[in-house]
């Protein structure tokens, strides 16, 4: 038993950064052609790529603002016409912004995390789904968090936006179900990426402490990107077939600890 993800478009937004490019790299070495959307990054697009192209499958790098109903209709057909109707869509891309204590948070961004997390994905829905839709097969897959469950002080305006994007694809998947669509989300907790490794070659880093984190984890450590990449290509699958709706934490049993916890 393996995924196979061959003959499958797959559009992946945020994917230049550091959990959306090992998604991309999964998906390729799974089979999928990949669409490697940017937002700025457009060389570290143009690097993924490459590196989709170097195991055998096809790639192209597409910019939008996600947040833009026009920018993700314009990139939908960038997509169709480089690699055919995406069957797979991936809604990774986030706005980032400084996390404050309510009282102090400002309102932009609220709704900045309402159109990142809700808008986007409404956008990329009506762009791909028509599509897949017609083909009767295809894959909707948000990137939540686990700070939905937590909801931690200063994780307001993040949190609002994702338990709207929750609400959003839940619904989704009872509307699209009858047209042979799955839609879930992972919910990564705080994961090792390639920005946690680059520290580690640094010859003067300071060595690590305990990490708070980890004593709130039952594992007892961090996950790695790449335990999201596999949800994801898991969930893209056909051995997900008949798994929809779902809400999937990938962080190792921590979501739910209580802060104060160690």
């Amino acid at each position: 038993m393996r995924i196979d993800l061959s003959e499958r478009v797959a559009v992946v937004t945020g994917a230049t950064g550091d959990l959306g490019r090992v998604m991309v790299r999964t998906l390729a070495e799974c089979g999928a052609d990949v669409a490697v959307h940017y937002h700025r990054n457009q060389s570290k697009a143009d690097e993924l790529c490459a590196e989709v192209e170097a195991v055998g499958r096809r790639a192209c790098a597409v910019q939008a603002d996600v947040t833009d109903a026009d920018s993700v209709g314009a990139m939908q057909q960038q997509v169709t016409s480089a690699l055919g109707p995406a069957g797979i869509i991936v809604n990774n891309a986030v706005i980032q912004y400084t996390w404050k204590p309510v009282l102090e948070q400002g309102q932009e961004d609220y709704e900045s995390q309402f159109r990142s997390c809700v808008m986007h994905n409404v956008h990329m829905v009506k762009a791909f789904v028509p599509a897949m839709i017609e083909a009767r097969w295809g894959r909707v897959i948000g990137i939540n968090t686990e700070c939905s469950m937590q909801c931690w002080p200063s994780q307001s305006a993040y949190v609002s936006g994702k338990h709207g994007m929750n609400g959003l694809l839940r619904s989704l998947a009872a509307e699209l179900g009858p047209s042979g669509i799955t839609v879930n989300q992972v919910a990564p907790g705080w994961m090792l990426s390639d920005r946690d490794r680059e520290r580690e070659k640094t010859p003067d880093a300071p060595e690590p402490g305990p990490c708070q984190y980890s004593n709130m984890v039952p594992l007892r450590h961090r996950g790695e990107d790449q335990d999201i990449a596999n949800a994801v290509a898991f969930l893209a699958s056909e051995l997900a077939r008949f798994i929809t709706g779902v809400f999937l934490p990938v962080n190792g049993g921590g979501a739910v600890v209580p802060a104060w916890f160690v």
